[in-house]
């Protein structure tokens, strides 16, 4: 790796996902070089990372030969138009979820990724989590048996709406749409696509616009899993909450990466992902074992990338996998807005997409 030039990136967007997730991330990486930020507050930028170039126009980013890869981290409704022209500028790209806005958008994609023979992924940095890697090993090494009902909270206590495009009318805003992709991406990690969707969405705020509370259930035969996004629970609610055959696991806490980067802390800068959270582990009997949280790393997403962009390694999250999440994702607006459950629409390749899961699916 030492002797190969670092592959040359281009960050679109230096709001919340762009300042606080990718640049840090990227800049972390070795044989990564954040190169181009396109942005209309150069100093915003400057503040941050004095050295790297900054450009208001990112057809002028797609334009520059020297750039390898195109990050998109811009508002959802751009995230399709902006991925395409990249590619077929010749750049491999990431996307910041939401891939798309609908499955429809999402598969125009995947064929422009064939067509140009580009690398393109989605930043779903929290399968890297502490939280979620820990229930998943606990669950792979069958500490709880077979798993009957999986639940699954991104919960926060924001009562004020604020001015922000995610909270305002829009093309892909809502919670839904912000907290969805990852929740759904992570059980269709572990258990392959659902067989049915049934789904809730609620504006629960005073002067909300948009969704703000989203309450999901996978079914796969027997067993359920429940996906809860809130803006309105003090005091949080457990991160996970997992039941099996032979006990339950639960993990209090949310992984802790993202507060380290508001703090400041540099990826990989000692203490970098520790979670001092225990995971629950309860047994048939009464008995509670606590067990440590295993330390997160979201470097790894960009690690992974680098190497598939060299061709020494696979995507990390495939264009297929997030066909396949949009297709849970607008499910369950199809579910909520007319209150059945939907089967999302999906081909056996794109199904394929996910191998069945990581864990035994025959609850």
């Amino acid at each position: 790796m030492k002797d190969q030039p670092s592959l040359r990136v281009a960050l679109v967007g230096y709001g919340y996902a762009g300042k606080t997730f990718h640049a840090p991330l990227i800049r972390s990486v070795p044989g990564l070089e954040l190169a181009t930020v396109v942005s209309r507050d150069p100093g915003k930028v400057h503040a941050d990372i004095p050295d790297v170039t900054v450009v208001d126009d990112a057809r002028a980013a797609f334009a520059d030969a020297a750039i390898d890869v195109v990050v998109i981290a811009s508002p959802n409704d751009t995230h399709e138009p902006l991925a395409r022209a990249a590619m077929e500028a010749g750049k491999h790209v990431v996307v910041d979820k939401p891939f798309a806005l609908d499955v429809v958008q999402a598969r125009a994609l995947a064929e422009v990724a064939a067509r140009e023979r580009r690398v393109l992924s989605v930043f779903q940095n929290r399968r890297w989590d502490s939280d979620f890697l820990g229930v998943r090993k606990l669950m792979e090494d069958g500490s709880i048996g077979e798993v009957t009902h999986f639940e699954s909270h991104i919960d926060r206590f924001r009562p004020q709406v604020r001015a922000r495009w995610r909270e305002q009318q829009g093309p892909g805003s809502g919670v839904w749409y912000d907290l969805g992709p990852h929740l759904i991406d992570q059980a269709l990690l572990l258990f392959g696509v659902p067989g049915r969707v049934l789904a809730s969405l609620a504006v629960q705020r005073d002067h909300g616009e948009v969704a703000d509370w989203a309450h999901v259930v996978l079914e796969y035969g027997r067993r359920r899993v429940i996906l809860q996004a809130s803006m309105l629970v003090a005091g949080g609610s457990p991160r996970f909450t997992v039941h099996g055959t032979r006990g339950s696991v639960v993990k209090p806490l949310a992984d802790r990466q993202e507060a380290q980067l508001l703090a400041g802390m540099s990826p990989g800068a000692p203490g970098w992902g520790d979670d001092a959270d225990d995971l629950l582990l309860h047994d048939g009997d009464g008995q509670v074992t606590r067990m440590p949280s295993r330390p997160g790393d979201q470097r790894r997403y960009y690690m992974a990338l680098r190497d598939a962009v060299r061709g020494q390694g696979d995507n990390p999250v495939s264009p297929q996998q997030a066909i396949s999440v949009m297709a849970v994702l607008e499910a369950a607006i199809i579910s909520a807005a007319e209150g059945r459950a939907v089967a999302p629409s999906l081909s056996d390749a794109e199904r394929a997409a996910w191998n069945g899961g990581l864990v035994d699916t025959r609850a």
